[in-house]
C-alpha cells in the first residue's frame, strides 16, 4: 500500500483529504505545519507528499526546499496560491505538480496516480471488486464482466462508496455528507438520480433500495 503525507493545516481540508485518500487505498498520516512534517518525513518512508504552502512556523515553499536537498520523493503542492509567479516558484524548486484551491478530489486522485507512475511508484494498481464488479480506483474506469462501463467521476465515487460499505444502508444525507461536501448543499433526490443513472448504465440490480432510508449493496457470501 502506498503512503501519502498529507501536509495541511486546516483540519477540514485534512481530514477530507485523508477520507478520501484512504478511500482509494492510499495509507495516510497528516502534519498540520511545517516543522512537524518534517519531523515525520524523516521519521518515515513516503511515497508521495500532498503539500500545503500556508503552513504555520515553516511555509510549504521552505519545508519543499528542504526536503529536496536530501530526497527525490514525489511532491504536489496544493494551495490557495493560485497566480502564475506562486506556480512557477514550486515548479523551481522541483514539485511534481501544483494544485489549487478548491480543488476536484477525482482529479487529484488522478493527478496523484499519474505523478506515481511517473516517478515508478505506480506498478502497484488499487482495484476493489464486487460480483463482476471492478473499479480501478487510481484511474477511476469502471468494468462489469469484463466489459468498461464510462461513469462521471460523480457515479464512480457513489459506486465506490456502496461497495465499500457492503452490508451497510448510506442514508442520502450520509452520501451528500461525503460525495458532495462543500459542492452541493441542496436536494438530497439528486442522490437518487444519481443512483438510477448508475443501475441504468451498470444494467445490473447491484444496488438495493432501503425505503425511506437510503442504499445499500448487500455483502457477497
Amino acid at each position: 500500500m502506498k503512503k501519502i503525507l498529507v501536509i495541511e493545516d486546516e483540519p477540514d481540508i485534512q481530514e477530507l483529504l485523508c477520507a478520501y485518500l484512504r478511500d482509494a487505498g492510499y495509507e495516510t498520516t497528516a502534519a498540520g505545519d511545517g516543522v512537524a512534517a518534517l519531523d515525520l518525513f524523516h521519521k518515515g518512508s513516503w511515497d508521495l507528499l500532498l503539500l500545503d504552502l500556508m503552513l504555520p512556523k515553516i511555509d510549504g515553499y521552505a519545508v519543499c526546499e528542504l526536503i529536496r536537498r536530501e530526497s527525490a520523493v514525489p511532491i504536489i503542492m496544493l494551495t490557495a496560491l493560485d497566480t502564475e509567479e506562486n506556480q512557477i516558484k514550486g515548479f523551481d524548486l522541483q514539485a511534481d505538480d501544483y494544485v489549487t484551491k478548491p480543488f476536484s478530489m477525482p482529479v487529484l486522485l488522478r493527478k496523484i496516480g499519474a505523478v506515481l507512475r511517473r516517478s515508478g511508484g505506480g506498478e502497484e494498481r488499487h482495484t476493489i471488486s464486487y460480483a463482476d464488479l471492478l473499479l480501478d480506483l487510481d484511474d477511476y474506469r469502471v468494468s462489469v464482466d469484463g466489459t468498461p462501463v464510462e461513469l462521471t467521476g460523480r457515479e464512480f465515487e457513489l459506486l465506490r462508496e456502496l461497495v465499500q460499505n457492503q452490508g451497510r444502508v448510506l442514508t442520502r444525507s450520509v452520501l451528500l455528507g461525503r460525495l458532495w461536501n462543500y459542492d452541493f448543499l441542496g436536494d438530497e433526490r439528486i442522490v437518487d438520480s444519481h443512483i438510477k443513472n448508475l443501475r441504468k448504465k451498470l444494467g445490473r440490480e447491484y444496488i438495493e433500495t432501503v425505503r425511506g432510508v437510503g442504499y445499500r449493496i448487500e455483502t457477497l457470501h
